[in-house]
């Protein structure tokens, strides 16, 4: 579905856990300055780009260098620890956790774990008519937006799960079942499953394997 379309069916917001939007404003999340957004939602019928593909690309080279550059005290250390901070997403602090649960209780080579300060990446919350999507602020960090209205229309800890999958390295694939996290809004708001399935966490598992030893 082209981006025209998104602004009408795509944006979603806060559903499981949050009853009311809240009464603060949200921050702006940094302007991206390379590629266009991911769309972490959208109906199968739309395929994706190739610019997306590059974004989403781009993001998970920005989390690597993050990580590379504080690994280096621990050049050995098997598993990998990815921080994040949640300070622009105050509204979302329980989806956040419960994605960082379940990808950290889904695969053994990296770790996902909450920073008071700058993380390797950062959430933030609003809205956007292109919904929720993992992105690049054009200085080398990675972010996560967090559409409200996508969030009240499809399963929040799905959609958050979901957009983490970016920060870890996987594409979107919007034709797939609800079985797949990153079918992403395909299989369509019925589907609630938050869980990465077994070609998905095998596919995280060798990307940050044996300390980023498959990252190229």
């Amino acid at each position: 579905m082209k981006r025209s379309v998104l602004s009408a069916a795509l944006g979603l917001a806060l559903a499981a856990g949050l009853a009311t939007l809240p009464a603060t404003t949200a921050v702006a999340a940094p302007a991206a300055q390379a590629a266009p957004a991911i769309q972490g939602y959208i109906p199968a019928a739309y395929a994706g780009s190739a610019a997306e593909t590059a974004n989403n690309r781009a993001f998970f080279q920005a989390v690597v260098a993050s990580v590379k550059a504080k690994r280096a005290a621990n050049p050995w250390l098997q598993t990998v620890t990815v921080t994040y901070d949640t300070a622009n997403a105050p509204s979302f602090t329980s989806q956040i956790a419960s994605a960082a649960q379940i990808w950290n209780g889904s695969v053994r080579n990296v770790r996902l774990q909450e920073t008071g300060g700058n993380g390797d990446f950062s959430y933030y919350e609003g809205s956007d008519s292109q919904g929720s999507y993992a992105s690049t602020d054009g200085h080398g960090h990675g972010y996560v937006f967090l559409d409200y209205q996508q969030n009240q229309e499809y399963d929040s800890v799905r959609v958050t799960t979901h957009e983490t999958g970016h920060v870890l390295g996987l594409p979107d694939h919007y034709s797939g079942p609800c079985s797949e996290l990153m079918s992403g809004g395909g299989p369509g708001p019925s589907c609630t499953n938050p869980y990465p399935d077994a070609n998905e966490r095998s596919q995280v598992d060798y990307l940050w394997a044996n300390g980023l030893a498959a990252v190229n």
